[in-house]
């Protein structure tokens, strides 16, 4: 796959034919987030809105910890250097590592998350920023600063309550205690569990049946689940969905997906 122009020293962002591939890539230090690290995401998260080419986005790892989130060390001696270009970007869009880390502005596309091994802190925090999330059988979750005496600022106090029963996103937070592949996915934090190795395989199958889908469409049902809320009054949340839906509906799209089904085909999206 080629390596996409957007790539930074802790960020490999490339191409899949729909499907963007962000790998996070500083595994001699368990993949903590650097600036680099940050504003790679962050071109890529935008990469992914802006081309109409891509459907989709699958987040992984380089190494065996999918990420320790933040820096502690570096954090702890006041030495995360930022680079030029980070604080360049930063001065245009102040809130540019919580974009990165799927806090704000996410994609109005799916992300699929692959994890192996350890992902704690931050590492977990942007996975409660992802649609769909498959992880590997030795993979370990956990949201880990309370114990450190620091607050969870990337979302999971507000998403995880939201996601997964309150008694168990309470447990999470308040206890910062690691929680198993296999209770991830009994609690409903992860979609499928898989053997070691192999969760990009799995992510890149669920991506490939993401990109049979009509795109008009997955980005409207995306944006209905990135902007209708939980706490919006039904009534007001079906009017909300019906002005996503109508120009779906109206679409050529449309026409050519009953078309399809009609005539027993494969459908011809064209995004119009």
């Amino acid at each position: 796959m080629p390596e996409l122009d957007i790539s930074t020293k802790n960020c490999t962002v490339e191409q899949e034919g729909k499907v963007l591939i962000v790998t996070l890539n500083r595994p001699e230090a368990k993949n903590a987030f650097s600036p680099e690290m940050l504003l790679g995401m962050y071109k890529a998260w935008r990469r992914l809105d802006e081309d109409d080419s891509l459907m989709c986005a699958i987040l992984t790892a380089n190494g065996d910890t999918f990420s320790a989130g933040m820096d502690l060390k570096a954090g702890a001696d006041g030495d995360q250097r930022s680079t030029g270009e980070f604080m360049e970007v930063m001065g245009k869009v102040p809130n540019v590592h919580w974009q990165a880390l799927l806090r704000d502005n996410r994609p109005n596309k799916p992300l699929i998350l692959a994890v192996e091994g350890y992902a704690l802190a931050g590492g977990t925090e942007i996975l409660a920023g992802t649609d769909i999330r498959v992880a590997a059988e030795d993979a370990t979750f956990g949201v880990t600063e309370v114990a450190r005496g620091l607050y969870p600022m990337a979302g999971s106090s507000i998403r995880l309550p939201r996601q997964i029963p309150y008694c168990l996103a309470a447990e999470i937070l308040l206890l910062g205690r690691h929680v198993t592949a296999q209770e991830a996915l009994d609690w409903g934090l992860v979609n499928h569990v898989v053997p070691k190795g192999q969760t990009l395989a799995r992510a890149k199958e669920i991506a490939a049946q993401i990109c049979e889908t009509g795109p008009l469409a997955l980005k409207a049902i995306t944006r209905s689940l990135r902007e209708i809320q939980t706490d919006v009054k039904e009534a007001d949340a079906m009017l909300l969905s019906d002005e996503l839906a109508n120009p779906v509906f109206a679409s050529a799209d449309a026409k050519e997906g009953m078309r399809a089904f009609k005539e027993k085909r494969k459908a011809n999206f064209t995004g119009e």
